[in-house]
């Protein structure tokens, strides 16, 4: 079976707490080769790199939209010094969320701007979220040239062709497996082309509607993302092995060209 990579998890979560080792070996007994570890701040940045380390994967290092009102004054110095470790391939999970505003909007906005600042002095990848608040993301992002993933897309067809034009990658989830919020995205997922289409499961959250029989616990995991790539395939009219190919080139593309193998 084709293999694939989950361009995004985050294995640091409370709900991975008991089995976390566990959730690692399902993942390679089901053909998943890397996973993309995600920092949300300082501290789960730190602890996703030590989890990275010790599975041999690799992971973000930035701040949340939602953490962006605590951060400390030296974030910067402290993401960068976290950027140094070859196992950390992207500045982020950084962005808008507008939401659930959990920090100030203005807060937000400054969080994310000096994150992509860094990422373009450094030359590293970007993990973007955005939740209502493309207008904002596009003045941010004309401000900058950086590269990096749009995660976990839920937008409009306006949004996801300011995204591809601008040259993100699009992040796709099990979002686009649930046919009631989902509907949107479906209809948008022919417009995303192969070679810009990374696939996640952001879990434990996201858990794909499509999956039969579901987990007792309702709680997503990295084993489950061929459930991902098997709607995209459907949606796109194409087989799973090119979908689970095209994610994992533009995830090494994207997040491995510059590092050394582990």
């Amino acid at each position: 079976m084709q293999t694939m990579i989950d361009a995004g998890v985050n294995l640091t979560s409370s709900q991975f707490d008991k089995d976390r080792t566990d959730i690692v070996a399902r993942a390679r007994a089901n053909h998943i080769s890397n996973m993309l570890l995600i920092g949300c701040d300082l501290a789960s940045s730190e602890q996703s790199l030590a989890l990275a380390n010790t599975h041999q994967l690799v992971s973000t290092a930035g701040i949340h939209p939602h953490d962006a009102k605590d951060a400390p004054n030296d974030f910067i110095a402290q993401i960068t010094q976290l950027a140094n470790s070859p196992q950390v391939v992207a500045i982020g999970e950084c962005g808008l969320d507008f939401n659930r505003d959990f920090s100030p909007r203005d807060i937000q906005a400054h969080v994310c701007n000096e994150q992509f600042a860094l990422a373009q002095q450094l030359n590293m990848p970007t993990y973007i979220h955005e939740r209502d608040a493309h207008e904002h993301m596009k003045a941010l992002l004309s401000g900058h040239q950086i590269k990096g993933v749009l995660h976990c897309f839920t937008g409009d067809k306006q949004a996801l062709k300011f995204y591809l034009d601008y040259g993100l990658m699009i992040g796709i989830t099990g979002w686009v497996c649930d046919e009631r919020r989902g509907q949107q995205l479906r209809e948008l997922i022919s417009y995303i082309p192969n070679d810009r289409l990374l696939i996640e499961t952001d879990a434990p959250y996201l858990l794909p509607r499509t999956l039969s029989p579901k987990p007792k616990s309702r709680r997503n995991e990295p084993a489950y993302l061929s459930a991902v790539a098997t709607q995209i395939a459907e949606l796109k009219g194409t087989d799973y092995a090119t979908i689970a190919m095209h994610s994992s080139d533009n995830f090494n593309t994207l997040f491995m060209t510059n590092q050394s193998s582990y």
